[in-house]
C-alpha cells in the first residue's frame, strides 16, 4: 500500500518535482550542462557488451566504490562500467579518477517515467548500489527487468531503521529484492535481516579500501614548512555547530597552556567558508584560508582547508584528529579509518551510529576518544599534545584496526564474484551464437 502510495505521488507529483529542480538549478544545485540526465536522458550511448551499472548518491561513497571498480576494471576488462551519482560534488570528485572506458552519469530522479528512460537506455546487465537512500522506484523498476542487484557497505541509522520498521511490507518490498546485502559490522547485518534482506553478509568496512588518498608532495611539504614544529591538531568534516565547539576548544588551549597552536579546520561543505572565517574572528582567533592562497603565519591560529578532493593532505598535518559529524545526535559521525591508517589517535562526539562497529572497536582497544562539547575537547587534545607516547600509542592502535578493515575490499569482491562471472557467461554464450 505504501508502494503504491509512493508510486502515485511520484508520477502525480512531477510538476511539483520539476519546478523543485528548476529551483536546485537556479541556486548551482544541479549540472546545468548535463540536467537533463536527472531526468533518465542520456548524454552518451551505451556502450558494447555486458555492463555494471555502480550507484553512490554522495562523495562518501562514490569515493568508497573507486577501489572496487578499479579492481573490476582491472581483472575484468570485457566488463563495461556506468557509474551513477546524485551530486555535483560527487561528479566532480570522480572526473578523472575513474577507471579508463568508464562512463559517468547523473542518476534519474526517482520518478517511474525518468528511472524507465534511463534504464532502458542503458539496460545494465548487473547492479551494484553503494547507497544509504534507498529510491523505490529505481530499486522496483530495476528489479522488474530482473536486473540482479547487490548492496554495498549497507548501512542504515537508528533512525532511519526505526522509520523502516514502521512499515516492515514497504520495507519487504524495497530491501528484500537486494540478491545481496554486504555490511560492515553485525549490528548493520541485524537491522537488514529485521527488515527482510535475504543474503546479508559481513564484510567490513569498504570505504576503508578508498583510505589513504594522495596528497600532492609539494603542497604537502609547502605546508609542513610553514607549520614548521608548531603543534597541530585536525577537525575534519564539521557542520555547522561543530566548527563553533572547535574553535572554542583551541581558543581554550591557546589561552591556558598552548599559545602557537594551529587548527587545521576542514569543514564536511567548503561553502560555509565565509561563515567559519567570521566565526573564528568573533572568537579573537587569526584564519586564513586556503583557497584564499594566504600563508600561515606565526600569528595564524586556524588555518581553513576549504577545498575539495585534498583531505589526504590535511591529514598529514598532525596526529590527533577530531571527526566530526559525530556532535548532532542523528547525523551518525563520518569515517575515522582514514586519519585511523595514517596513525592518527582519534577524537569524535557521541554520535558515531554510522560506524558503530569500528568506533567501538577503537574504544576498546584506547584508539579513539569520545568527547562531548567543547570543554572536554580542549582537556583532550591537551593531554594528548601533553603526552607524545600516549598519543603514539592510540595512533598505533587506530592504524591496526583501519588496516584490518582494509580486507573488506577482497571479501566484497569475493561475495561479488558469482554474480560477475554469470554476466560474463552470458555475454560468453551470446557470443557463441552469433
Amino acid at each position: 500500500m505504501i508502494g503504491g502510495l509512493y508510486r502515485s505521488l511520484t508520477i502525480l507529483g512531477g510538476p511539483a518535482i520539476r519546478w523543485y529542480l528548476q529551483r536546485r538549478l537556479e541556486r548551482g544545485k544541479e549540472d546545468p550542462q548535463r540536467f537533463p540526465e536527472r531526468l533518465g536522458l542520456p548524454a552518451r550511448l551505451r556502450p558494447p557488451g555486458p555492463l555494471l551499472w555502480c550507484h553512490g548518491a554522495s562523495v562518501g561513497e562514490t569515493m568508497a566504490a573507486l577501489p572496487l571498480l578499479q579492481r573490476i576494471a582491472r581483472e575484468r576488462p570485457g566488463l563495461g562500467l556506468l557509474v551513477t551519482s546524485g551530486t555535483m560534488t560527487a561528479a566532480a570528485m570522480l572526473a578523472g579518477r575513474l577507471p579508463p572506458g568508464a562512463i559517468h552519469a547523473y542518476v534519474p530522479v526517482d520518478r517511474p517515467a525518468w528511472v524507465g528512460r534511463f534504464l532502458d537506455h542503458w539496460r545494465p546487465d548487473a547492479a551494484i548500489w553503494m547507497e544509504s537512500e534507498l529510491w523505490p522506484n529505481l530499486i522496483a523498476e530495476t528489479a522488474r527487468r530482473r536486473v540482479p542487484m547487490a548492496l554495498l557497505n549497507g548501512r542504515l541509522s537508528a533512525r532511519s531503521h526505526g522509520n523502516w520498521r514502521r512499515f516492515p511490507g514497504w520495507a519487504r518490498a524495497v530491501i528484500g529484492r537486494f540478491a545481496m546485502v554486504l555490511v560492515p559490522d553485525e549490528v548493520q547485518a541485524q537491522r537488514f535481516r529485521s527488515l527482510g534482506a535475504g543474503d546479508v553478509r559481513v564484510v567490513g568496512n569498504l570505504k576503508a579500501a578508498a583510505m589513504l588518498a594522495d596528497a600532492e608532495p609539494d603542497a604537502l611539504a609547502a605546508l609542513q614548512a610553514a607549520i614548521g614544529g608548531r603543534p597541530c591538531w585536525l577537525a575534519v568534516s564539521t557542520h555547522p555547530g561543530e566548527d563553533a565547539v572547535a574553535l572554542a576548544a583551541h581558543a581554550r588551549l591557546r589561552a591556558e597552556s598552548w599559545p602557537d597552536l594551529l587548527l587545521v579546520l576542514v569543514p564536511r561543505h567548503p561553502d560555509r567558508a565565509g561563515g567559519i572565517m567570521d566565526l573564528a574572528g568573533r572568537s579573537g582567533l587569526a584564519a586564513v584560508r586556503r583557497t584564499s592562497g594566504d600563508r600561515i603565519l606565526p600569528t595564524t591560529a586556524v588555518y581553513l582547508g576549504d577545498t575539495l578532493g585534498e583531505m589526504g593532505l590535511y591529514l598529514r598535518l598532525a596526529a590527533i584528529v577530531l571527526v566530526a559529524g559525530s556532535f548532532s545526535v542523528g547525523r551518525g559521525g563520518h569515517n575515522p579509518l582514514e586519519p585511523a591508517l595514517l596513525g592518527a589517535a582519534i577524537l569524535h562526539g557521541p554520535d558515531m551510529a554510522n560506524f558503530a562497529g569500528v568506533a567501538r572497536r577503537m574504544a576498546a582497544a584506547g584508539a579513539a576518544e569520545a568527547v562531548a562539547d567543547a570543554p572536554s575537547l580542549a582537556r583532550a587534545v591537551g593531554q594528548l599534545l601533553a603526552d607524545p607516547g600516549e598519543r603514539a600509542r592510540r595512533g598505533d592502535a587506530a592504524r591496526r584496526i583501519a588496516e584490518e578493515e582494509a580486507g573488506a575490499l577482497d571479501r566484497t569482491l569475493s561475495a561479488l564474484s558469482p554474480m560477475l562471472d554469470r554476466i560474463a557467461a552470458r555475454e560468453a554464450t551470446c557470443n557463441a551464437r552469433t
